[in-house]
């Protein structure tokens, strides 16, 4: 079970190796997972012109959008500093999505400047790119279909009451806006939110857009956005992405005959295709034992994973430098000077002072949100690809963490 479930190294190079060579904490990925999640999304899609677009925002890091570009996917960005990421890793502007909320004007501007697609999430910045741009620059405008979907509130994005996108009932304002301004609109967006298993929810958001695109005559795309289910833990169900590509296949094809030509499917998965390459390894500073609980200590806590603090998120964890000891039931915590628990009532193989766990699932949102709290230091990052270990981000240093402040005197 322990080499299945549990791997002691990726295409053949040694976790514990890379411990030793890179130094704890370290984000280890599996690259060969991430371009398998893209032939599998490929795959599933084949009878209609798909366009992947990688989440960007899930992991931004230069060496994986390289590998993703080769795998034939494009990226969808949420920021200008994205965008950037983007062209830097060899994006052609007319392979990135900017799917913005709320950003300042000038951002806009800098995105058009760049010749990126621009993704219109308000009334006020349609009018302002009216305005600006009138005809002359094709957009993209985001729907909000009012459907609640997703493992969590903080990341369903699509419900009634979110920040995110138009309301589909302010669809004659939005046309009106439009058509007053003569704008050009090259596809619609709607996107509900993250960890959605059934495929009747992409398929009623893909209908909000099928049926609000008979007010846009000249659409090139229709873009259904993300939010696939992974596993966490053994028996975990996850989206059947097969079926999901069966049952919106169908109905786009049936679109586009309606529509009167065909048109591209977008899609924007993050999670489905980096989260189950990511490893995160950790050392073990003591193992504390109280009256009611057993507390394992590691090297790091929420400012290098924070997603079990801030969405409850379950990440399975196992010790990698004793895989065959005696099960226990631990807490692992963090370092960090607050309530800052990993993982609760964990069975692990014994753990002791100086082993390294693995905490698992851990290449969406893991160092992407990775900040300095406490004033520690970010971690590396490692990408296996073709058998090889590249460093794809050096540890931050004490000379990062004050490079950009400047003392003043006093």
């Amino acid at each position: 079970m322990n080499s299945n479930q549990h791997p002691q190294d990726i295409q053949g190079v040694s976790l514990l190796s890379l411990a030793d060579q890179y130094e704890l904490p370290l984000y280890v990925y599996d690259g060969e997972k991430i371009v398998n999640q893209i032939h599998a999304m490929q795959e599933a899609f084949a009878s209609v012109p798909l366009k992947i677009k990688y989440a960007t925002k899930a992991l931004p890091n230069i060496s994986v959008l390289k590998l993703v570009r080769n795998a034939g996917a494009g990226i969808d960005a949420v920021s200008i500093e994205e965008v950037r990421l983007g062209m830097l890793a060899g994006y052609e502007a007319s392979e990135i999505m900017y799917t913005p909320s709320g950003v300042s004007w000038k951002e806009i501007e800098e995105a058009v400047d760049l010749g990126v697609m621009v993704n219109l999430d308000s009334i006020p910045l349609i009018r302002e790119f009216g305005e600006k741009y009138g005809n002359r620059v094709p957009a993209c405008i985001r729907i909000n279909p009012h459907i609640m979907a997703g493992g969590n509130s903080k990341i369903s994005v699509g419900h009634k009451h979110s920040k995110f996108g138009i309301s589909i009932e302010q669809i004659d304002q939005i046309v009106q806006t439009v058509e007053k301004y003569q704008l050009s609109i090259a596809g619609l967006h709607v996107h509900t939110g993250s960890d959605i298993l059934d495929a009747e929810v992409f398929l009623r958001g893909a209908k909000v857009l099928f049926d609000a695109a008979k007010h846009f005559k000249e659409l090139k795309f229709i873009d259904c956005g993300g939010g696939f289910k992974v596993a966490y833990k053994a028996g975990d169900p996850f989206t059947d992405i097969q079926e999901v590509g069966r049952i919106v296949s169908k109905a786009f094809l049936e679109f586009c005959e309606d529509y009167g030509r065909p048109l591209e499917l977008w899609l924007e998965p993050g999670k489905f295709l980096v989260s189950e390459s990511g490893y995160f390894l950790a050392k073990t500073n003591l193992v504390k034992e109280t009256p009611t609980v057993t507390f394992v200590g590691v090297d790091s806590g929420l400012n290098h994973l924070i997603r079990p603090m801030m969405y409850d998120a379950y990440h399975d964890v196992y010790n990698l430098s004793n895989p065959n000891g005696p099960e226990r039931t631990y807490h692992i915590v963090g370092y960090i000077c607050e309530t800052d628990t990993l993982a609760a009532d964990r069975k692990l193989s014994e753990v002791r002072a100086g082993d390294v766990l693995v905490l698992k699932n851990a290449g969406a949102y893991g160092f992407s949100m990775a900040s300095n709290y406490n004033s520690r230091l970010r971690p590396a990052e490692v990408l296996i690809w073709k058998g090889q270990a590249h460093l794809i981000r050096k540890r931050e240093e004490f000379e990062d963490l004050v490079r950009h402040q400047v003392q003043i005197e006093l």
